[in-house]
């Protein structure tokens, strides 16, 4: 019997199938009757789920990227999929088959090593090159690096896509800064962009299949973690080079990573000071909605319509101009 991936499930389909389990939480209905919401993952993606009248005891029964094995039916809710789970059972990975999970080889990372410090050669200032150096002289750094996902969910969520993201937010900056030569600095800019993500090396577990975070990632996230590798970064170039580092161009590129988000409602702890971390915030963001947006024309449904289903988490349809050629 053929495996019920999660983007071919359709409305009514009985489903029995194993999948990862993430994000789950255990939350009171309106009559304060508990009912579990997760989501459900695989290779081709993820689909939301809710099981209800759950108990403190079912939730305590697996963690964040678990297998388990799902029964329920799918239900249309909003214009989407979603999964109503009667039974939710917790399986042994050996039961798994980890070509079902895998996202497979989607960039080709020493391709992108390479491209990454090229991009760095255009750093001309040697206080900010030699910090990076500092990175890519780190073995496992750069290993872990390379095949980590730049989320679990939304964008570049597969094996290098922290690469992906960071290289290709670098060639942008590459092209924007001599734009704005006279108000930007080029090798600030580039600095910011190879650091601003840095932290999901600690903040999401090493998974080639499916990583959640970690309790360091849950309790600082990415931006204060990559803030406290900058200072481990510069304090090993300190001892290096006998010589102190600048602490006000330390401070420019700290804030810059606490920026990056934008906005305090999207998670920055500073909005963006100065003109770097505002062109770091508006490049961060149009890679990420950008494979974010495509992410949901490939996982719609519909995939022979003009317009996809509505999508309630950016309140809209989205129009297929052209032939979706990014996998996610």
């Amino acid at each position: 019997m053929s495996r019920l991936f999660v983007n071919r499930i359709k409305e009514n389909d009985a489903v029995s199938e194993i999948y990862r389990i993430t994000e789950k939480a255990l939350r009171p209905n309106k009559n304060g009757v508990l009912y579990l919401q997760f989501l459900l993952t695989d290779r081709t993606g993820s689909v939301s789920g809710r099981l209800w009248n759950a108990t403190e005891s079912l939730f305590r029964q697996f963690v964040d990227g678990d297998f388990v094995r799902c029964e329920g039916t799918a239900q249309r809710f909003q214009g989407n999929i979603q999964v109503i789970a009667k039974k939710l059972t917790k399986v042994d990975p050996s039961e798994a088959d980890p070509a079902d999970f895998a996202r497979g080889n989607f960039v080709d990372s020493t391709a992108l090593l390479k491209r990454l410090r090229e991009l760095v050669k255009e750093i001309k200032e040697p206080r900010l090159n030699d910090l990076i150096e500092c990175f890519l002289a780190d073995d496992k750094f750069v290993e872990r690096f390379a095949r980590a996902f730049a989320g679990v969910r939304l964008h570049h969520a597969y094996p290098g896509g922290l690469l992906e993201h960071t290289v290709t937010m670098m060639e942008v900056a590459s092209r924007v800064a001599p734009l704005y030569a006279s108000i930007l600095d080029s090798d600030l800019l580039l600095t910011g962009v190879f650091l601003h993500d840095v932290g999901k090396t600690v903040e999401l577990s090493d998974s080639p299949v499916a990583p959640v975070y970690t309790d360091e990632g849950q309790a600082l996230g990415h931006s204060l973690l990559g803030v406290e590798l900058l200072n481990q970064k510069i304090a090993e170039l300190e001892k290096m080079t006998g010589e102190s580092f600048d602490p006000r161009l330390a401070t420019i590129l700290k804030h810059m990573i606490l920026a990056h988000h934008g906005t305090i409602e999207n998670g920055a702890a500073k909005v963006p000071m100065c003109l770097e971390a505002l062109a770091l915030y508006f490049i961060d963001t149009l890679d990420a909605k950008l494979l974010e947006f495509n992410k949901y024309i490939l996982d719609d449904p519909n995939a022979d319509g003009f317009w996809t289903n509505y999508i309630p988490s950016v309140d809209r349809k989205l129009m297929r101009t052209k032939a979706p050629s990014i996998e996610i």
